[in-house]
């Protein structure tokens, strides 16, 4: 069995460093991914995908990426269960197992 992805895209904001309960770090980023191919109109659709990033890679995430650049990620698809209101919900959630700084937004956001 795999369970393997690989994303590159731009990140559409500023990687923030949280702290768990048990004081582990991490970090949520959103991945905006052109599409391959064109829509109906002739146009590339954009999926913005998020992803969950623990520890050093968010650590040096959160240091070194800023809005616009672009990432390679290389990680998993893994599911949790939401319970509301007595009902059930699968998440899917895509972790990252590691993170691949490919090139810097020219224009900085201080």
């Amino acid at each position: 069995m795999l369970n393997q992805l690989v994303l590159v895209g731009r990140l559409v904001r500023k990687p923030e460093l949280r702290e768990a309960e048990n004081a582990k770090k991490y970090s949520f980023i959103t991945l905006a991914v052109p599409r391959s191919f064109k829509n109906m109109n002739g146009e590339y659709d954009t999926d913005f995908i998020e992803c969950t990033l623990w520890d050093n890679i968010a650590l040096n995430t959160v240091e070194y990426c800023n809005k616009g650049d672009i990432i390679g990620v290389k990680g998993r698809i893994q599911t949790r269960t939401v319970e509301k209101d007595n009902n059930k919900k699968y998440v899917l959630e895509v972790i990252a197992e590691k993170v691949t700084f490919l090139s810097s937004n020219k224009n900085k956001e201080e």
